[in-house]
């Protein structure tokens, strides 16, 4: 159940995300500008810490939004394969 409430989280946060322009650490750990899909922090904090663990999401707990990884962005993108068929 927990891993169903992480992956539709996630698909709702990528789905109601918008994009911004900002900074990211790269695959080879370096920081690059480009634009980031950003959500509203409105589910619940442990999913979203858990979903941040899993390097899904970069979140700053004072902030009220989440940004989505690169690999975050990837894996909501085959959750909508899974689920909005």
């Amino acid at each position: 159940m927990n891993t169903n409430i992480e992956e539709l989280t996630l698909l709702l946060l990528y789905l109601t995300s918008w994009e911004e322009e900002g900074y990211f650490e790269n695959e080879q750990g370096e920081i690059e500008k480009g634009i980031l899909k950003t959500s509203w922090k409105g589910y619940l904090f442990d999913t979203l810490n858990d979903l941040t663990d899993k390097q899904y999401l970069y979140s700053n707990y004072k902030s009220k939004s989440v940004t989505l990884t690169k690999k975050g962005e990837e894996f909501a993108q085959k959750l909508m394969k899974k689920y909005l068929k």
